[in-house]
């Protein structure tokens, strides 16, 4: 974050979980061509939850109003055109599904029934 309050670099933006003031869980790095989409506005970011690091236990930063934020500068968004939300969704379901498959099928995975 700079002394203005921006992301240095939104492309290093990740969705996390917050649970009791510390990140839960985190998730991989934002995809552009959706979170900082000038062609696309409804799934923009917009702003960032301050934590000491990424990695799971990290302390979020708080002020008195409540949880502390970095804004995105006008500069990280850019033109991508325009993005399939639904088959993405219908793909990253279809990726799920096949990692569960595949793990199913390990020597060493725990099989339960369904």
């Amino acid at each position: 974050m700079d002394e203005n309050g921006h992301i240095l670099d939104a492309t290093k933006v990740r969705h996390v979980t917050i649970k009791a003031g510390k990140i839960e869980s985190l998730s991989g790095l934002i995809d552009p061509a959706s979170h900082l989409n000038l062609d696309y506005p409804d799934h923009r970011v917009t702003a960032c939850v301050i934590a000491e690091n990424f990695s799971v236990g990290a302390q979020i930063q708080f002020f008195k109003q409540g949880l502390a934020f970095a804004t995105i500068s006008q500069s990280s968004y850019n033109h991508y055109g325009f993005v399939d939300y639904t088959q993405r969704l219908f793909d990253m379901i279809d990726a799920i599904k096949y990692k569960r498959n595949s793990s199913m099928n390990e020597p060493n995975s725990v099989k339960t029934k369904e």
